[in-house]
């Protein structure tokens, strides 16, 4: 890929968005939402993953419809994933196994399509900057994921992990916990072992943040940024 696309993730730029999807009524409404949002650039749209990204090598993250063409995508994130790409799943299927699926394909986020402009734009701006966003659809899937293989994570690695979710970077959580930023990584990787050893793979922070939340590791009122189904709906008082 030429350019920097990492450049807009440390606000350098706008944010280049490849939006990926086979209905030209919702590609439209979609770059509508994002156009209202200054730090955020469409730089290509279309029906067709590897098209759109040769018109947009530098996107740093592409709005992927899970079902193209009358079949689901998940084979085509995996590969997007694989390949260091920066996904966004926004799609109509919103049963939690598909959501979860797309998670432990590699997505750093699941966007339905019956969310409106705010979760989509903060969304899209999270997944740049490798922050956790849960919205609401997707936080009603991690919470009531009934799998039940729960690996037992030491209270060192939950502190990290709940620190990674919060802070974005593991420089910040090494000063937090006054240990190197080595020790910090190895604590990550050693829940994502435990979790991958439980068949649970959690290759991307937005997986490892939803088998965090599905087993009670961390509760959704500890990332600020979580908001629950339960909280959406609720009237304000």
């Amino acid at each position: 890929m030429g350019g920097d696309p990492m450049a807009a993730v440390r606000g350098d730029q706008p944010v280049g968005v490849a939006i990926v999807d086979d209905h030209p009524v919702v590609v439209e409404g979609v770059r509508a939402w994002l156009a209202t949002e200054p730090r955020l650039t469409v730089l290509a749209t279309g029906d067709d993953p590897d098209e759109v990204l040769r018109a947009a090598p530098d996107a740093a993250v592409v709005l992927l419809d899970l079902r193209l063409h009358g079949r689901m995508a998940l084979d085509k994130l995996a590969e997007l994933s694989a390949a260091g790409r920066r996904v966004v799943v926004y799609s109509e299927h919103t049963d939690p196994q598909t959501m979860l699926a797309a998670l432990d394909a590699g997505a750093v986020a699941f966007l339905a399509k019956h969310e409106g402009r705010e979760h989509c734009v903060e969304t899209v701006l999270a997944a740049a900057s490798d922050r956790p966003y849960v919205p609401p659809a997707l936080a009603g899937a991690m919470v009531g994921d009934p799998r039940p293989d729960r690996p037992m994570l030491s209270d060192k690695e939950r502190e990290a992990l709940l620190l990674w979710f919060q802070s974005m970077s593991k420089a910040s959580v090494a000063r937090r916990m006054q240990i190197s930023e080595h020790t910090v990584k190895q604590y990550v990787d050693r829940a994502r072992i435990k979790y991958t050893r439980a068949g649970r793979p959690a290759a991307t922070k937005a997986a490892l943040l939803a088998r965090a939340i599905e087993d009670g590791l961390v509760r959704p009122e500890e990332i600020g940024i979580y908001r629950s189904q339960a909280t959406h709906d609720r009237p304000t008082p």
